[in-house]
């Protein structure tokens, strides 16, 4: 009888975590679409942006190329709740917040050392089939910048 309380209490948990993120238009695997995309010449790419539950968080995994066309990754998880939240392997930004506008918008802001060095906004298609980041900021050189990027769910 513990036994089966045990699975039951397990398999309640995950249908509760499935469905808390079911919601979630952003989850899956997503890949630039160059072609629709607004990005400076020798500007950093991300070219694939995954996101997935983790417990009750959002990881968000980035792979792209830097100015000078050598690979990048880097890692966030947080919450759509506005709060920052660390960034691994990004020398540009050590802290994200993601903040839920509505259910297909959300508000980005990117910070180095304390410092909101961008901001912008990632908003999903009716039909959850792209996404497209508008991004606003300063580089390391104090140089702003404005991207547009497009993303097709894959």
């Amino acid at each position: 009888m513990r036994a089966r309380s045990i699975v039951l209490t397990l398999v309640t948990c995950f249908v509760v975590l499935t469905l808390c993120f079911a919601d979630d238009a952003n989850i899956g695997t997503w890949k630039l679409n160059e072609a629709k995309s607004k990005i400076g010449a020798g500007a950093p790419k991300n070219t694939t942006v995954v996101y997935e539950a983790a417990g009750d968080n959002v990881k968000v995994t980035v792979e792209g190329v830097d100015s000078a066309g050598k690979p990048t990754h880097n890692e966030w998880t947080g919450k759509y709740d506005g709060k920052d939240y660390s960034v691994t392997g990004d020398s540009s930004s050590d802290m994200r917040s993601l903040k839920k506008i509505d259910d297909h918008t959300l508000e980005l802001t990117i910070k180095k050392d304390g410092k909101a060095t961008g901001t912008g906004r990632i908003v999903l298609s009716a039909d959850g089939k792209t996404r497209t980041v508008t991004v606003n900021g300063t580089d390391s050189t104090g140089k702003k910048f404005h991207a547009t990027s497009v993303y097709d769910k894959q």
